[in-house]
């Protein structure tokens, strides 16, 4: 409650010191002059004579200082999306983000996404949303020496001088037996 009074009271003061520095300007018809005097620059002086002529004393509160609407804002219809999304399949951010933009060609962050579930209290899945594992599905081949997977190490060894000496270290896998060479 304190804090209101006090934004309050800082408010109107503001307002006050600008109506005395538009009033004084009016008296010694200087602007030059009431700006030096409240140590003011003129541009500002200038913004507060424009909008008190406008709006009068109401002009002179201090007003947001971003805009209502950002112009990169995200689409009301891709919120809609994202929120459709997590209630339904219950994905985390980033497989929203994967599934927007592979079936609706939507591209958009991960932190995007997780403000905007953020913002509609959507954050948390809850306890029973089922975990999804990915890749655990092993392949094998059926015919032994059909295909081949083939790693290299790269070995630093020393030899009796104590110079490093290069050597490669070759595994090959065969997919259907599991034998390594």
């Amino acid at each position: 409650m304190k804090e209101e009074v006090r934004k309050a009271v800082r408010e109107e003061l503001r307002c006050r010191k600008k109506l005395i520095v538009l009033e004084y300007a009016d008296l010694c018809g200087s602007v030059t002059k009431a700006c030096k005097e409240f140590d003011v620059p003129k541009s500002p002086f200038y913004e507060w004579k424009e909008t008190y002529v406008l709006n009068g004393r109401a002009g002179l509160v201090r007003k947001k200082p971003i805009p209502k609407s950002h112009p990169r804002s995200v689409p009301e219809e891709v919120i809609e999306k994202i929120l459709h999304i997590r209630s339904t399949y219950q994905l985390g951010p980033e497989r929203i983000m994967w599934y927007l933009e592979r079936y609706h060609g939507i591209k958009i962050s991960e932190s995007s996404v997780y403000r905007i579930l953020v913002r509609h209290g959507m954050n948390r899945l809850p306890k029973s949303a089922p975990h999804r594992a990915i890749h655990t599905k092993r392949y094998f081949k059926t015919v032994p020496g059909h295909h081949i997977q083939v790693d290299v190490k790269f070995l630093w060894l020393k030899d009796a001088e104590g110079q490093r000496i290069r050597r490669f270290q070759y595994t090959a896998i065969d997919d259907a037996t599991r034998i390594r060479a």
